[in-house]
């Protein structure tokens, strides 16, 4: 029999997802201001810290967001929440900005149904993000004013999943996760004109931009692994995510400096809460794990997404092109049986991670380059603290670009418990 707590639990965590406002949050890049902004493709925590690696390998302490096939590791039952803080660092070549900022990363959750056999999760978390503030300076043709843009971004794509793991055969595994997409992007863009001793010119204009989506989408899943001795793992694994046209709808409007946002306020209304559709194209995930029975593992995992045919709400010609990611993981495990010290029990990982954003500007591939690393020390008997750091580099300064230096921290915590599966003997 569940204890009152467990019941209060699983209260809190119904209630989370039943009010959809609370989206995942996190800071991205200036380079969000494209498209529908930066997406996420590093998964959890103890992911992010083996450079994105969970498509063909997970444990039995951590949710599986990635593959929802090896949620069949999970073998009891698993909580996990993180928070998330971005520091950046862009150069365009002769000034340099600093910016952060953070929030909730996601909420991840995993229950056996039949241990060993079959596996339910839930959870919140974010497939874009949008986060930039950019001030744009510039001299008016003919004329003895300069102009000063204000651009600001804000919001991205969030999801409330259900997911299912069964083992159909020997070493084999196959995962559907359906999820409830829901969030709003907010983009202004403030001008102003200034004489040369800066007074300022006429009216401040502002174009107020709100996309908001509500739709389903899925991803499948398939893991299979292969022993080969008593002590090792050959793993497999492999995704379809499928998202395709996203239903949502579109306001926008030029007015006034403040007006801008309110639809019956004097100004030239664009678009007023106009049905469309965001096309988010499909992505595709596979993966190679190598693992030493309870003391390490080495993987190498790609994904792929094809973004020449995104289009958005306004249709607005937007130049993407295919997104390209590929992650060596590393993890160890020094002493697994070591019941007196936590450090020798814990989970150290560590990875490389490549990605050809699908921006494409000025005839420049948008690339990112990090190094992971990261650890999950255990608490008490079963529970975890896990931790995540990426130092990357994003852009170049060529072209007149932007190259970003940055460094995320994920910081979260797995709550993990094994009496939900026996009887209780003595009340």
């Amino acid at each position: 029999m569940l204890s009152k707590i467990k019941l209060q639990l699983l209260g809190v965590l119904c209630t989370l997802f039943l009010f959809t406002e609370a989206q995942a949050q996190s800071s991205a890049s200036t380079y969000s201001a494209l498209g529908i902004g930066e997406f996420n493709y590093s998964g959890l925590t103890n992911n992010q810290a083996m450079g994105g690696l969970g498509i063909s390998f997970g444990s039995a302490w951590n949710p599986n967001y990635v593959n929802p096939a090896l949620s069949t590791k999970n073998t009891i039952f698993n909580f996990e929440a993180a928070l998330n803080y971005k520091m950046i660092g862009a150069n365009n070549g002769s000034e340099t900005s600093e910016v952060d900022g953070g929030g909730l990363s996601y909420l991840a959750l995993s229950l056996p149904v039949k241990v060993n056999k079959a596996t339910v999760g839930l959870g919140l978390n974010q497939i874009t993000s949008v986060n930039y503030r950019l001030m744009i300076e510039s001299t008016v043709s003919n004329a003895d004013v300069r102009a000063f843009n204000s651009i600001e971004g804000d919001g991205g794509i969030s999801e409330a999943y259900l997911s299912f793991g069964y083992v159909v055969a020997k070493n084999l595994s196959l995962g559907v996760q359906g999820s409830y997409l829901f969030g709003s992007t907010i983009r202004t863009d403030q001008l102003g004109l200034f004489d040369e001793n800066s007074n300022p010119i006429g009216i401040t204009t502002e174009y107020y931009e709100r996309l908001t989506v509500s739709d389903f989408g899925y991803k499948l899943g398939a893991y299979y692994f292969l022993p080969l001795n008593p002590k090792s793992k050959l793993h497999l694994g492999a995704i379809y995510q499928h998202l395709g046209d996203v239903n949502g709808k579109a306001f926008a409007k030029l007015a006034a400096f403040g007006q801008a946002s309110k639809p019956d306020t004097p100004g030239d209304l664009i678009a007023n809460d106009e049905p469309g559709s965001i096309y988010i194209p499909n992505r595709f995930g596979f993966g190679v794990s190598y693992e030493k029975n309870n003391k390490y593992v080495i993987g190498l995992e790609g994904q792929y997404q094809d973004f020449k045919q995104f289009k958005n709400l306004f249709d607005d010609p937007l130049r993407l092109q295919e997104a390209i990611k590929v992650g060596l993981g590393f993890q160890i495990v020094p002493d697994y049986s070591d019941v007196d010290s936590p450090l020798k029990r814990g989970t150290y990982r560590f990875g490389l991670e490549y990605q050809q954003t699908p921006y494409y500007l000025n005839a420049t591939n948008i690339n990112d380059v990090g190094i992971n690393f990261g650890a999950s020390l255990p608490v008490n008997q079963l529970s975890l603290v896990n931790f995540a750091v990426k130092v990357g580099q994003r852009g170049t300064t060529d072209n007149g670009l932007i190259r970003e230096n940055y460094v995320n921290i994920t910081l979260g915590l797995s709550l993990n418990d094994n009496s939900w599966f026996y009887k209780r003997v003595f009340e």
